[in-house]
């Protein structure tokens, strides 16, 4: 097995998509309190076509408003998981934050039978995110 280093100029080739009641502020939320940045969103008032968030190292999500034009019309909206690999140092803050949000911790900061650290949270509409520092086997 060889390992790839990830950059900067890695593009995203996968992307979980997720469905929101309230976009504008799940949107909010990855941005403001998992460290997201917005790549871009489109939309106009309280509704969003398609946004993308990117993580500062690599990775990234697609998300939108429940719209029943939707690719994912039979994904219930707030329905998701996604894991996020992350130092040590940002893993400890992404918690204290999250907590601090109001986020729902559903498993409070642990060592993992795997290797490595990770805690997960909800969302505000329930999407669990998972961060931790195991990279898999091919990180």
């Amino acid at each position: 097995m060889t390992e790839t280093q990830h950059t900067e100029t890695t593009p995203t080739v996968v992307w979980p998509a997720l469905r929101y009641d309230d976009a504008r502020a799940a949107i909010a939320f990855i941005v403001d309190v998992l460290g997201f940045t917005e790549a871009a969103v489109y939309g106009e008032g309280e509704r969003v076509d398609h946004a993308e968030l990117v993580r500062p190292g690599g990775g990234a999500v697609m998300l939108g408003s429940a719209r029943p034009d939707s690719t994912i019309a039979g994904l219930p909206p707030g329905v998701g998981a996604v894991y996020v690999a992350v130092g040590q140092d940002e893993l400890t803050r992404l918690h204290d934050r999250a907590r601090e949000a109001g986020a729902r911790i559903v498993e409070p900061l642990r060592d993992e039978d795997y290797g490595g650290q990770g805690f997960t949270c909800r969302d505000p509409e329930g999407v669990h995110w998972s961060f931790g520092t195991y990279r898999g086997h091919s990180g």
